[in-house]
């Protein structure tokens, strides 16, 4: 029962209120004498998409458990079907955490929420996916739509903006981010993004108080106000990168061709800050900035093109042997990356004529 965009134009009323009529009919057939176990990513996006869908499922008398999933983790992974096995689950909602031609446990109710490129549509779970639509709705923002069918969500629009600005999509033209910039101001919003998105990046990635600030706020104001004990620790994450993304910025590019490389070496998620940093002074390049440093045994990297590059055909043209799928250039067209063991790495940088100085110690 796979639903995606179905190639729409826009996210009419009529396309909304069809989600939010398969999302209502989705939960239905969720066991309720079981737990309902959300899994979401761990950006600005995912937070507030899990934080949204967790607040009205408790406004509709349920009472969800949510696993942020962190640094490393993969809702497909071997790993995550082995622990998701050990829970007698009444269903499972996923929520920016791509999507593949499985369900992540077969046999559980599943819905799934994303706005990347789909890498498969599993026929035994509910898909709301944003993909094909004009402008791309945020995870968040579907969150919000799909949500409004189980409990009143008015006040929590505010969320859905923080995942809208979280993934650079201020600018596509939502009459919801219009509204929320009314209501609450867009300065609180930007700063609440950057606030919210400061742990994953942080060397800790423990996105958990973002996390649970979101679940207690009553907007961004409340977010940045001081007034409960998880902003002074995100405040502290943010100063770690914040001194980390200082001196990423200062490394100059590698270029070979069309490809500009960033060599980066830090145990925090600055290499998708750096990239996008790149992107608007080589507009003619694909900038990818690699962490060596990010997490041990692998080479993280995330990739960015200000010249219309598709870059999940680009990763696929030049994908690697021992590129896994679930780890290697997903995402979105213009917004890409991954992560690579280190002999991959070094082939899929010999294949893009880099020398040895751009590999690293397999």
């Amino acid at each position: 029962m796979a639903e995606q965009g179905d190639g729409a134009a826009r996210a009419d009323a009529a396309w909304i209120a069809a989600k939010r009529d398969g999302f209502r009919a989705a939960l239905e057939q969720f066991d309720a004498s079981r737990p309902l176990l959300l899994l979401s990513h761990h950006d600005a996006d995912g937070l507030s998409s899990a934080a949204i869908l967790a607040r009205a499922l408790e406004r509709a008398g349920r009472r969800p458990e949510v696993r942020i999933l962190g640094r490393g983790e993969n809702a497909w992974s071997p790993e995550m079907a082995a622990a998701l096995r050990e829970r007698p689950l009444g269903g499972l909602i996923v929520a920016d955490l791509g999507t593949r031609s499985e369900p992540p446990l077969p046999g559980t109710p599943t819905i799934l929420l994303d706005h990347h490129v789909p890498t498969g549509v599993p026929e035994e779970a509910l898909l709301v996916s944003g993909h094909g639509l004009v402008p791309t709705p945020t995870t968040s923002l579907l969150a919000w739509w799909c949500a409004g069918a189980v409990a009143p969500v008015e006040d929590l629009l505010w969320l859905a903006a923080l995942g809208i600005i979280g993934d650079m999509e201020e600018a596509a033209g939502f009459a919801e981010l219009a509204e929320a910039r009314s209501r609450w101001g867009i300065t609180a919003l930007r700063n609440a993004v950057s606030l919210v998105n400061a742990p994953r990046r942080a060397s800790a990635a423990d996105a958990g108080p973002a996390f649970a600030l979101l679940m207690k706020a009553d907007g961004p104001k409340d977010v940045l106000s001081g007034g409960h004990a998880e902003t002074a620790l995100l405040l502290a994450a943010k100063a770690e990168v914040q001194e980390a993304l200082a001196e990423g910025r200062r490394v100059a590019p590698r270029i070979r061709g069309d490809v500009a490389l960033i060599p980066l070496d830090s145990p925090c998620q600055i290499h998708p800050l750096v990239a996008q940093q790149w992107k608007g002074r080589l507009k003619d390049k694909v900038v990818i900035a690699v962490n060596t440093g990010y997490r041990p045994g692998w080479v993280h990297f995330a990739a960015r093109a200000g010249s219309g590059t598709d870059l999940i055909a680009f990763f696929r043209d030049h994908r690697p042997e021992g590129a896994d799928p679930v780890n290697y250039g997903n995402g979105h067209a213009q917004a890409s990356g991954g992560a690579l063991p280190p002999a991959a790495w070094n082939r899929f940088v010999a294949g893009l004529g880099f020398e040895a100085d751009m590999q690293v110690p397999a």
